[in-house]
């Protein structure tokens, strides 16, 4: 008796793709535009011309979208945002929102 293998373990190996996060830059009244632009190039690797394209729609719209990520990877941006804003002297803060 032969047994359908490919079917038995399509069934049991239904994979779902993990949840993904937008992490975004919060507009503030003290931080400066420079250091926002550095803090997007440094952490969230963008070019200079993505960097400034952000900080803009943060000043304009009072948040920018920085990335999209895992939730491990984004909780780490946003802590790293939030430690490199402290050791500068800046209130700049980071959130993250389930996609």
């Amino acid at each position: 008796m032969q047994t359908d293998i490919s079917t038995e373990l399509f069934d049991e190996t239904m994979l779902q793709h993990p949840k993904k996060y937008k992490v975004y830059l919060l507009n503030d009244d003290y931080t400066s535009m420079d250091f926002v632009v550095d803090i997007l190039i440094s952490l969230f690797h963008k070019s200079f011309e993505e960097a400034e394209k952000i900080m803009l729609e943060i000043h304009k719209k009072d948040r920018g979208l920085c990335g999209v990520y895992s939730h491990e990877i984004a909780e780490t941006k946003v802590m790293q945002v939030q430690r490199h804003a402290k050791d500068s002297g800046f209130p700049l803060k980071a959130t993250m929102e389930e996609e």
